[in-house]
């Protein structure tokens, strides 16, 4: 359902200008959370459970700050929480657009509607919803553990909604700007990746916790949180702070400080509308010409230097789904930042071993499982040029190649840096030659895995990888392919244990030629042995990829 689709019609315009634009909005954003919530049991229950949960952690946020009330650093946490929910409500938005149906203003350009009244509606009927519950739940949570003195009290009066306004009109502001570009492919794109955001954020803050304790707790951020406590929406629960130690000018000034950006905010997302509602889109801009002499393949730039042939066409498909496709780019990046983050960040933290960077390798071995589920239903083309086990093999073989020119670049780089943070060279070629193992081991299994249990990759929905009814399949190709893959690297893994046990650390580079060796050999053998049974198996493949 649509906004438009729930807007009052008719009869109800008279009441509309009778009444203003407020209570319509607050009843729009009601009739779209009760009609979502009728579409399916299952987003009913997600919502539930996301009610649940967000309530079950705001009233432990709530009772967490209170019990910090009269601490000593109960301020500087009170600012650093609102600065990082802050921050969220400014992301969140690019990350999930479709989160909110309301954060669309496009959707009322045909509507008789001023962009003043109407960001005064939007901005009320955003206070609807689990986010402002918890951005609520902070506030207050946040005056209680901070505020000493009627003067304290006074000031928090004005902080709490104050806070949760300027987080709101923040989030309306970032979206509208934005609105075009996230309901865009390259928007999409954004929201696919939003994982990875995620995931690269939950390293970084769980280094950063571990870095504090080590550094003597939240007074080692003291320079740092009186910059952010002039910074809104921190700045109106820094006004708080400010009061209960009598500084009330500071305080007075944090808090206006907030206003003026409450106001500022306003102002910029009444200029974003009125150019959404005004300025011409992509529908009614004629489209470019195609540009003339451009016809097949494009072999030019570094798509050259590969070789001729099938070799050549297969590997410029693959790594032009790593660009363009917007799943494939994900798992792609996702791959590339968290196996360089996870053994960089424990060789800094000093508490990791330079073996910690044959991480990277299995992270971008995975790659190789599902080859082509990848292609979707677009595989039939691929399965049109396949007639005989040579066609397959030279199809596995370009795709393993493709891999392979991002793959060996990088995890020679994570080896040499993490060998470098802890200092430890001497147990770089062995690192390097354990990591060649284990990536032939799983482009071997990768290609098996994909012959023989591939499954389809939906389209829709940034965080769906199966479709129903194949996850057991899914399962079986990626958990089973990595336990053969470790079996399969098990001779290196080996000769890597027994050269350590046996005290023979200065015969550890015997491990890069060994590694390199062993790691092309059960590669090509793994895409040996895949070929035949792709090729026999084409139509079953075709239906299983063709299902989302």
């Amino acid at each position: 359902m649509t906004v438009l689709d729930a807007a009052p019609t008719g009869p109800a315009v008279p009441a509309v200008r009778g009444q203003g634009l407020v209570p319509v909005f607050v009843r729009l954003k009601l009739t779209l959370l009760r009609n979502g919530l009728r579409q399916s049991s299952g987003r009913r229950a997600a919502y539930v459970a996301s009610l649940v949960v967000t309530l079950l952690l705001a009233v432990g946020q709530v009772i967490g700050l209170v019990a910090l009330r009269g601490h000593a650093q109960a301020g500087t946490l009170v600012v650093l929480l609102t600065a990082v929910v802050a921050l969220g409500w400014a992301v969140m938005p690019l990350f999930f657009p479709s989160g909110d149906e309301t954060l669309d203003p496009s959707r009322l350009v045909m509507l008789p509607l001023r962009p003043r009244p109407l960001i005064g509606a939007l901005l009320v009927a955003s206070l609807i919803g689990i986010g402002p519950l918890f951005t609520l739940a902070l506030a207050l949570g946040s005056v209680v553990a901070v505020a000493h003195g009627v003067g304290a009290v006074v000031f928090a009066v004005v902080a709490v909604p104050l806070t949760l306004l300027v987080c709101a009109a923040l989030a309306r502001s970032v979206a509208t700007a934005n609105i075009r570009l996230l309901t865009s492919r390259k928007g999409r794109d954004l929201a696919v990746l939003s994982g990875l955001v995620i995931a690269v954020g939950i390293q970084f803050v769980s280094f950063g916790a571990q870095s504090l304790g080590r550094a003597g707790g939240l007074s080692s951020l003291e320079p740092v949180v009186d910059v952010v406590r002039w910074v809104p929406p921190a700045a109106a629960l820094g006004a708080v702070s400010s009061a209960s130690d009598g500084a009330y000018g500071t305080a007075l000034g944090q808090l206006l400080l907030s206003v003026l950006a409450l106001g500022g905010l306003m102002w910029l997302w009444e200029r974003s509308l009125v150019k959404l509602m005004t300025s011409p889109d992509g529908s009614t801009v004629a489209a470019a010409e195609p540009s003339a002499g451009r016809s097949g393949a494009d072999r030019s730039g570094l798509f050259s230097l590969l070789p001729d042939g099938r070799t050549a066409t297969v590997m410029q498909r693959s790594l032009r789904y790593v660009v363009r496709d917007p799943k494939t780019k994900a798992a792609w990046v996702s791959a590339l930042a968290i196996g360089l983050i996870v053994p960089v960040l424990n060789a800094a933290q000093g508490s990791g071993s330079a073996y910690f960077a044959c991480f990277a390798a299995g992270m971008l071995g995975m790659q190789m499982y599902n080859q082509f589920g990848q292609d979707t239903s677009a595989f039939w083309m691929v399965a049109l040029s396949v007639s005989t086990t040579r066609d397959a093999y030279l199809e596995l073989r370009a795709r393993a190649l493709a891999l392979l020119l991002i793959t060996l670049p990088y995890t020679v780089l994570v080896t040499v840096v993490t060998s470098a943070v802890l200092g430890d060279w001497a147990a770089l070629p062995g690192v390097m030659g354990l990591s060649f193992a284990l990536l032939g081991a799983m482009l071997a299994t990768g290609a098996l895995a994909s012959a023989l249990f591939p499954y389809s990759i939906p389209q829709d929905g940034a965080f769906k990888n199966v479709v129903p009814g194949q996850a057991g399949l899914a399962w079986i190709s990626v958990l089973g392919g990595m336990v053969a893959a470790a079996v399969l690297s098990g001779p290196v893994i080996g000769l890597t244990i027994w050269l350590h046990m046996a005290d023979q650390q200065g015969q550890l580079w015997l491990l890069l030629p060994v590694g390199a060796v062993y790691g092309a050999f059960i590669g090509w053998l793994g895409v040996r042995l895949a070929a035949p049974r792709a090729a026999d198996r084409l139509p079953e493949i075709l239906a299983a990829v063709s299902k989302g």
